[in-house]
């Protein structure tokens, strides 16, 4: 398990860009598959992107494809998640988490499938 800390959020106008961070500390950092969700008020928790254990491959919900990039960088134990062309609908509390997967080519989608979570960051974007 890693204990992970979110920041970056803010309040933004629609089509600014934010860059959530999410730093990661414990034993162990490779090896674990990364995903951002967003639980907005009164919704459930939803995926978000998601990111294998070296970041070879990256998965979006369509909401946010091609607006939004996931990417690692092990060296610094830290997964980022780059917002651009923010809209309102963007608006939620941002959820970084982790999962031990080993050398796996993939990483979970949903968010049952993760072991370790983030506090939260707010990202809320104006009209």
């Amino acid at each position: 398990q890693v204990q992970l800390v979110e920041s970056g959020g803010g309040l933004v106008q629609a089509g600014s860009s934010l860059r959530l961070s999410c730093a990661a500390s414990g034993l162990t950092f490779n090896k674990y598959a990364m995903g951002w969700f967003r639980q907005a008020p009164g919704k459930e928790r939803e995926f978000v992107a998601t990111i294998t254990w070296n970041g070879d491959s990256t998965a979006y919900a369509d909401s946010v494809k091609g607006r939004f990039t996931i990417s690692r960088d092990n060296t610094k134990n830290t997964v980022y998640l780059q917002m651009n062309s923010l809209k309102p609908e963007d608006t939620a509390v941002y959820y970084c988490a982790a999962v031990w997967t080993g050398y796996s080519s993939r990483a979970p989608s949903t968010a049952n499938q993760y072991d370790s979570w983030g506090q939260g960051t707010q990202v809320t974007v104006s009209s």
